[in-house]
């Protein structure tokens, strides 16, 4: 009963998404490009496959968007910390790929969220460091412009005062790089990026147990653009009704990426 009225009510809300934007339509017709920003080095949710393509789950749930949408769509690897550049020039129309909303929220037009994510600390195996006070006097490490750093240089600032030193690199993969190196003694990382990486390479690192913090991700556009993401919004829904955004996701669970962490197969249990 509880799972056939959440449908019911997402049905709704798609209907209503999308009669918002109806009067404006008229101008994103099939010929309309979504151009989605993302992070090339940020697996699972978007990387470059053996083959040298683009992929991801955040990929691919826009190329199912723009499908049913009837759009083209353009994937743009960006710089992370020059996404908001990007947006701004018009050279991407959205950010998507692993894009948390909490702290932002008023920086970019967002759609729902659609991903649980937390924030952990990911040391070598040997190390030794157990828990978050272990990390005093160490080198901790994270992604430029990423929702980890916001939180140490916010809501856990106390935290990082306790640190040797807090560094900033372009790309998750750089950081890695840093830790297996020594250069450096944790990686504060979405649990997502944590998770691929302990997959590709078993028992080399440990993820703390005490998280950062806990978000959401969802799709930024710029602010004020509420007419395309009205429509982006209303195929999210639209998947997450019919399980084509749980099928998607489960593409992408040996690189890591946990299906509970999806906003909405958890209201249909």
């Amino acid at each position: 009963m509880k799972k056939g009225l959440v449908i019911i009510l997402i049905a709704l809300m798609v209907l209503s998404l999308v009669s918002c934007a109806a009067d404006n339509q008229g101008e994103q017709t099939e010929q309309f490009t979504l151009k989605v920003g993302f992070d090339a080095e940020y697996p699972p949710f978007g990387y470059i496959d053996d083959a040298g393509a683009y992929d991801g789950f955040d990929l691919a749930l826009a190329e199912e968007a723009c499908e049913r949408l009837g759009w083209k769509m353009e994937k743009v690897a960006i710089a992370w910390d020059s996404k908001d550049a990007e947006l701004q020039s018009g050279n991407i129309n959205c950010i998507w790929n692993g894009f948390t909303i909490n702290g932002r929220e008023d920086d970019y037009t967002w759609t729902v969220g659609y991903y649980d994510n937390s924030i952990v600390m990911v040391v070598r195996a040997d190390s030794g460091i157990k828990t978050l006070a272990d990390l005093a006097g160490k080198t901790v490490i994270t992604q430029a412009g990423s929702s980890a750093l916001t939180a140490l240089e916010g809501d856990s600032k106390d935290l990082t005062a306790t640190f040797a030193k807090l560094l900033e690199t372009a790309d998750y993969n750089s950081a890695y790089m840093e830790l297996d190196a020594g250069a450096v003694d944790a990686i504060a990382v979405d649990v997502g990026v944590a998770n691929y990486y302990m997959a590709s390479k078993s028992g080399s690192y440990a993820i703390l147990d005490e998280a950062i913090a806990s978000e959401q991700y969802g799709v930024g556009f710029l602010k004020g653009n509420t007419e395309t993401m009205y429509l982006v919004q209303g195929v999210l829904l639209e998947m997450a009704a019919d399980g084509t955004m749980e099928a998607i996701a489960a593409d992408y669970t040996e690189m890591g990426l946990v299906v509970e962490s999806l906003v909405y197969p958890k209201a249909f249990d």
